[in-house]
C-alpha cells in the first residue's frame, strides 16, 4: 500500500494561509490504514488547525470530508458539494489522490496534507517498511520475492557486494542485507542455481526517470 506521514500543523496553517474556508478531505484507502490521512487524522487535525490559527487571531472555517478513495475519478463526486462551499482543499491523501482533486476542480486550489513516502507493508503496530519503489520492471520473480531494486542499498542485481558485516548491510548497518535474505530465502524454496545466472542491467526506461507514466489496458475498454 502507499505509505504516508503527516505534515506539522504549523507547517499546515502556513499552507492554508490567507484562506478563509477551507475543506479538509480524508481518504479511506490506504492513508487511513497507514494512520495519516483516515477520517480520524482530518477530525485530530482539523481541531488543531482551528485552535492555532485562533491563537494567531486568524480563525478560519474548516469543513471535514472522507471519501473511499481519492485517485478514482468516480469517488471524487463526492466532494461536489462540499468543495462548492469553500476556497481551498487540503487533501489528506497521497500524492496522486491530490493531484486526481486537483485536476477534477481546477478552479480550487488544492493542498497536500501529507507527505507521501513510498510503497509499503506493515511490519509491526504503527510500523511500516518500504517494500516497492514501482521501477515498472519486476524482477521479484528472479530474486524469490525480495527486491533487490528497492531492499539494497547499491540496487545490485548481482550481489552480494562483500561489504555487509554477517546479515547487516554496510550502507545502513540496523537493516539487514538484502542479498542475504535472498540467499535464505532461494535456499529456503530450492532455487538457488537462480544466484548463478548473471543478470543483465536493469531497463531503467520503464521507471519514474523518463516522466510520468501511464497505463492503457484496452482490452478492458468498451
Amino acid at each position: 500500500m502507499i505509505v504516508a506521514s503527516p505534515k506539522s500543523v504549523t507547517e499546515l496553517k502556513n499552507i492554508i494561509a490567507g484562506h478563509k474556508k477551507v475543506l479538509f478531505a480524508g481518504c479511506g484507502t490506504c492513508v487511513t490504514v497507514c494512520l495519516a490521512g483516515g477520517e480520524r487524522e482530518v477530525s485530530i487535525t482539523a481541531y488543531a488547525v482551528r485552535m492555532a490559527c485562533r491563537l494567531d487571531k486568524n480563525p478560519i472555517e474548516i469543513s471535514q470530508v472522507t471519501i473511499e478513495r481519492q485517485c478514482d475519478n468516480e469517488f471524487l463526486k463526492e466532494l461536489a458539494e462540499p468543495a462548492s462551499q469553500v476556497d481551498a482543499i487540503l487533501s489528506f491523501g497521497c500524492g496522486a489522490g491530490v493531484q486526481a482533486i486537483a485536476e477534477r476542480f481546477p478552479n480550487l486550489p488544492v493542498y497536500s496534507a501529507l507527505n507521501t513516502q513510498f510503497l509499503g507493508v506493515l511490519e509491526g503496530q504503527a510500523t511500516w517498511t518500504e517494500k516497492c519503489i514501482g521501477c515498472g520492471d519486476c524482477v521479484l520473480a528472479h530474486f524469490g520475492g525480495i527486491c533487490p531494486v528497492t531492499r539494497c542499498a547499491k540496487r545490485l542485481l548481482n550481489g552480494p557486494c562483500g561489504g555487509s558485516l554477517k546479515d547487516r548491510c554496510e550502507v545502513a548497518p540496523d537493516k539487514p542485507c538484502a542479498w542475504q535474505l535472498i540467499y535464505e530465502r532461494l535456499k529456503g524454496i530450492g532455487q538457488l542455481d537462480r544466484l548463478e545466472e548473471v543478470v543483465p542491467p536493469k531497463d531503467w526506461s520503464t521507471a519514474w526517470y523518463s516522466g510520468a507514466r501511464k497505463i492503457v489496458r484496452k482490452e478492458h475498454q468498451v
